[in-house]
């Protein structure tokens, strides 16, 4: 066997060098978490919330009778999955945001898995305070008179 066509040993002390991951395998998992939200959305689209008995209750609207961020949430979705963007927005004007938000989170996440680059959105506690602020007053808001066209 000729020595010189076996590959170079690592030097000491240094771990080998990884090797390359295909760009398949970097977008496997910013497809598999489109494949489950796409799964999610049919889902939604295909078995209507607006009929009784499809989807449990909201246990804050059923035990409390108050509106919660996410109340609205199935029927904006369903509203969205059918291209009815006023019915979504009227059913949840929050959840659309949400879903806008994540698309542009995801298409982030898809080019930089592409190039080969980790996604880093680091938050800081001031943003994170204020997704609760947001949350917070939207769901006051909601339950008060005058804010009742955000109510689902």
């Amino acid at each position: 066997m000729d020595a010189s066509a076996s590959p170079p040993a690592p030097a000491p002390g240094l771990p080998p060098a990884p090797a390359p991951v295909s760009r398949i395998r970097r977008l496997a998992a910013p497809a598999g978490a489109m494949a489950v939200v796409v799964a999610a959305f049919g889902y939604v689209a295909a078995v209507d919330p607006n009929e009784p008995g499809h989807y449990p209750v909201c246990p804050m609207l059923r035990f409390t009778g108050v509106f919660c961020p996410g109340c609205g949430g199935l029927r904006s979705a369903y509203a969205f999955a059918h291209g009815d963007l006023t019915t979504a927005l009227g059913a949840n004007a929050l959840a659309v945001v949400g879903y806008v938000v994540f698309a542009a989170v995801w298409l982030l996440w898809a080019v930089r898995a592409s190039r080969g680059r980790p996604v880093r959105i680091g938050l800081a506690p001031v943003h994170w305070w204020g997704v609760g602020t947001v949350l917070l007053v939207f769901s006051v808001v909601r339950n008060l008179p005058f804010g009742s066209a955000l109510a689902p």
